[in-house]
């Protein structure tokens, strides 16, 4: 057994497709709603008889991440935004058959709960990335004015990496003498991706996504989920439109509070015997067994023993 096998869950459930808990049905059809949404509109302006430049500068510019500081200033939510638009069918199709290869490994490696973390970590580094390194390197500095970027390939490199860290082993076309590495298919998507990508500026981007796929999983082998509190934020805005939301559990109280007194005794607090608390006591013991009970339970059957109660 692997060092990455103390991380998968074998108890998950079964993804299938069409499942309401499929992270990967979610983020795909996601992308594609997104890109059928804004063909839609790229065809609308067509029948007018616009200009492309006029849907990008219109429509388009809202949504993709500028490489340039003051332009992403007053756009700054397209740091997230970008990684879910895609432009033009061939490319579309083709990254959203990468993200549902890799996709599909990781959630049969480690469940549900990593996929939409690892491709949002993923998207934000390398738009960080992007911008970073058209301010950096000379020969992209002159065109920053003009330099944008679209697409989830950061998101899908950051899986990709994230899952063969994972499981380096995992095999695939098992029938083929043993199946084929999953490194190998990520080291040809690396090529592939790099080789079409437009720029080194897009380039570099989409290896911080891989970077970042690769550090996630790190983290997670000490101990630490980055992806917690992106569950925990998506289960808090859930609960604010839920009349049923579970009520968080109160603080319990200390039954023994300890001070400075001075060498005296610190106080401790008595249980209070009524019958109907004894009754409770006693259908709790009914249904789940004396060992259930607290310690203030035990006390207080105790108590009623020694005295005619």
């Amino acid at each position: 057994m692997g060092e990455s096998d103390r991380y998968i869950d074998r108890n998950f459930k079964k993804i299938t497709l069409g499942d309401d808990s499929n992270a990967l049905m979610m983020l795909v059809g996601m992308n594609a709603l997104i890109f059928i949404s804004f063909g839609i509109i790229q065809i609308l302006y067509y029948l007018t008889q616009s200009t492309t430049t006029a849907f990008h500068y219109e429509i388009l510019r809202w949504f993709i991440v500028p490489a340039k500081l003051s332009s992403l200033a007053v756009l700054p939510w397209t740091i997230f935004t970008y990684m879910f638009v895609h432009v033009g069918v061939i490319y579309t199709v083709i990254t959203l058959v990468w993200l549902w290869v890799f996709g599909s490994i990781l959630q049969d490696i480690s469940g549900n709960s990593k996929i939409i973390p690892l491709y949002i970590y993923g998207g934000i580094a390398g738009a960080i990335v992007f911008v970073t390194a058209n301010y950096l390197i000379p020969s992209l500095r002159n065109q920053v004015e003009y330099s944008f970027m679209l697409g989830g390939n950061a998101g899908i490199m950051a899986i990709a990496v994230a899952t063969t860290t994972l499981s380096p082993d995992y095999r695939l076309f098992k029938m083929l003498n043993g199946g084929i590495p999953l490194w190998i298919l990520t080291l040809l998507y690396i090529v592939i991706d790099v080789a079409g990508s437009h720029g080194m500026g897009e380039q570099l981007a989409h290896l911080g996504g891989g970077l970042i796929g690769f550090l996630f999983i790190v983290s997670l082998r000490k101990g630490y989920d980055w992806s917690l509190w992106m569950h925990k934020l998506y289960n808090w805005f859930l609960n604010l439109f839920n009349p049923d939301k579970p009520i968080p559990d109160r603080e319990k109280i200390k039954e023994k509070v300890f001070y400075n007194t001075g060498g005296t005794k610190p106080f401790i607090k008595r249980p209070v015997v009524t019958q109907q608390r004894i009754d409770e006591i006693l259908d709790k013991i009914n249904q789940k067994g004396f060992s259930h009970l607290s310690e203030e339970e035990k006390t207080i059957l105790k108590k009623a023993g020694e005295t005619d109660f």
